[in-house]
């Protein structure tokens, strides 16, 4: 198969990291009921969201989530979308405008099975970056959460989870994150722990990720 030449060669790079960063999700909850989907096409718009869904695949009731989670996801939503940033990108307003923009265009294409748009409460929103994003922290207030590394922040009506990769806590849990980290002793650590998990869970997301960091 002949690989296709890339429109924007600059951008590849940031592909490359948006689609691991996909694949660890998909690995996180494996065997659990949820879905989550690395690419969205949405017609009114005619292209991708930059973003990652994870969306509970079990109608009606609340569905269980792996155990661990990496710190900053255990409060999902039935719906959540999630803006990642890799060390070649910064987290601004411009990104999280867009996030905002994403959840609009979702909310009003993707419909519940009786045709209507799902309520508000059905959504989380996400930023997840691997440098602190300083420029934002000057500008509006970051609120703490009891993870290290997670914080909250109201924008145009909600409230986005922000999760930075370099700051969250060193733990084995948070071995998925440690793997995007710009901070070679992060993801050593994440690769040897990430390495460790039980195989049988979801080999073929766990090698096809493992291929990107060797």
């Amino acid at each position: 198969m002949v690989n296709e030449v890339p429109d924007n060669p600059d951008k590849e790079p940031q592909r490359q990291w948006h689609r691991a960063f996909g694949i660890a999700l998909v690995d996180v909850f494996a065997g659990a009921p949820w879905r989550v989907e690395l690419e969205q096409e949405l017609a009114l718009t005619s292209q991708e969201l930059d973003v990652a869904i994870i969306e509970a695949a079990e109608e009606g009731r609340k569905a269980y989530l792996p155990d661990p989670l990496p710190d900053g996801l255990e409060n999902l939503c039935a719906i959540n979308l999630l803006s990642y940033k890799s060390r070649h990108e910064a987290l601004d307003v411009w990104s999280l405008d867009e996030l905002i923009g994403y959840y609009v265009i979702y909310r009003k294409v993707k419909l519940n099975p009786d045709n209507a748009r799902h309520p508000l409460d059905a959504f989380g929103l996400y930023a997840v970056a691997t440098r602190f994003p300083r420029a934002l922290s000057q500008a509006d207030r970051l609120e703490p959460t009891a993870w290290q590394g997670v914080y909250d922040l109201p924008w145009g009506g909600h409230r986005v989870r922000m999760i930075v990769l370099n700051q969250i806590a060193k733990h084995p849990r948070n071995a998925p994150w440690e793997l995007f980290s710009s901070q070679q002793d992060r993801m050593r650590q994440g690769l040897e722990r990430y390495r460790a998990r039980p195989r049988e869970r979801n080999e073929r997301g766990y090698w096809k990720l493992l291929e990107r960091f060797t």
